[in-house]
């Protein structure tokens, strides 16, 4: 399972998470290392994009979280979530900076997650796409695991 942080402008029109600029480069980086989305469950922490594509207040994140992510994960059932981003891993796990816990496999109510950049960052920054396709990796070898 992949969460990002809200809907951008594509993605609204479109009714479908990731599908822009940053949803090419995901499912290139999920080929990348021997996946496809049809593998994975692909949302986001928030479903309507914020005014100005802003970054989500705490209240519409704790919103939405309540209301649809929990229920989601819940329904998907998946043996990693990987977070994309800092808005979706500080909400999820509570931490302050993506730098916390980027990479490493969190352990956190019977669940596994892996946070890493978000594909925005990536189009912006092309140096982090090794990192974020490693990262992407040892979530799906975590997933596979027993």
């Amino acid at each position: 399972m992949l969460v990002g942080e809200a809907p951008g402008r594509e993605e609204d029109l479109s009714g479908r998470p990731f599908v822009g600029r940053g949803g090419k480069l995901l499912s290139a980086a999920l080929e990348a290392i021997g996946s496809s989305r049809k593998e994975v469950f692909i949302t986001n922490l928030v479903k309507c994009r914020p005014p100005r594509n802003r970054v989500p207040l705490e209240l519409e994140r704790k919103t939405c979280m309540g209301a649809y992510l929990n229920r989601e994960t819940e329904a998907v059932g998946p043996k990693v979530v990987v977070l994309l981003g800092r808005t979706a891993c500080a909400s999820v796990l509570g931490v302050s900076t993506l730098k916390e816990t980027r990479g490493e496999l969190v352990q956190r109510d019977g669940r596994t997650y892996l946070s890493t950049y978000h594909p925005a960052a990536i189009l912006r920054n092309p140096r982090l796409k090794k990192t974020f396709q490693r990262d992407l990796r040892a979530a799906l070898a975590a997933s596979k695991r027993d």
